[in-house]
């Protein structure tokens, strides 16, 4: 893997508390540690600065980076030294979130499909006074979606496999966590409530 795509790795953040508040950049990770603002995490829980996690050795099994004349062994888990807050709680009204509640299958006809053969449906249409919200808005095939299209459900013979609800947070776990994942991070994520999944990465 090119050096530049390895830097744009992700790399999970953990709170004072070991706990796991965000996931960012291999860059942006060894900015932190750089600037000793966050200190790289073994798989024995142990911290380094950004010093004596660059004296380390890497095994044949590491990934490594070339920095400054060196092979740097990449760190997947740092944590960061003076920070003691968790993210809130809540879910984010998104597109990525409304598929992942409904499973990508249309709301109309109940047809699992890809993402790219879907779209978001107001149930009641907004030129009826109808909201952007957990409540009224749903996954939809392209069929259905012309079908209805600015009509209330009442004047189509259409119906809703199922009333759209804000979602709770423990079906998000495995929709979120759909990016490549690394072994280094499992330790922190087996409890962690997937609330804390529900925020957005760093562009």
């Amino acid at each position: 893997m090119a050096a530049m795509s390895v830097l744009n790795t992700k790399v999970l953040v953990l709170n004072r508390s070991y706990f796991p508040v965000h996931v960012t950049s291999l860059r942006r990770a060894f900015s932190l540690l750089y600037q000793g603002v966050a200190k790289a995490v073994d798989d024995q829980y142990q911290t380094f600065d950004f010093n004596s996690w660059s004296a380390l050795s890497a095994s044949l099994n590491d990934e490594t980076i070339g920095l400054v004349g060196q092979a740097i062994k990449v760190p997947r888990v740092i944590l960061l030294v003076a920070y003691d807050r968790v993210p809130k709680r809540r879910v984010r009204f998104s597109r990525f979130n409304v598929f992942a509640r409904d499973k990508n299958t249309c709301q109309y006809c109940g047809r699992r499909l890809p993402r790219s053969e879907l779209n978001l449906d107001h149930v009641v249409p907004r030129s009826k006074g109808g909201t952007s919200g957990w409540d009224n808005v749903v996954c939809s095939c392209f069929a259905c979606n012309r079908k209805k299209g600015g009509l209330l459900l009442e004047e189509t013979r259409m119906r809703l496999i199922k009333k759209p609800v804000q979602p709770e947070w423990t079906p998000f776990m495995i929709e979120t966590f759909s990016f490549k994942r690394y072994r280094e991070w499992l330790p922190y994520l087996s409890e962690v409530d997937a609330a804390y999944w529900n925020t957005e990465l760093e562009r």
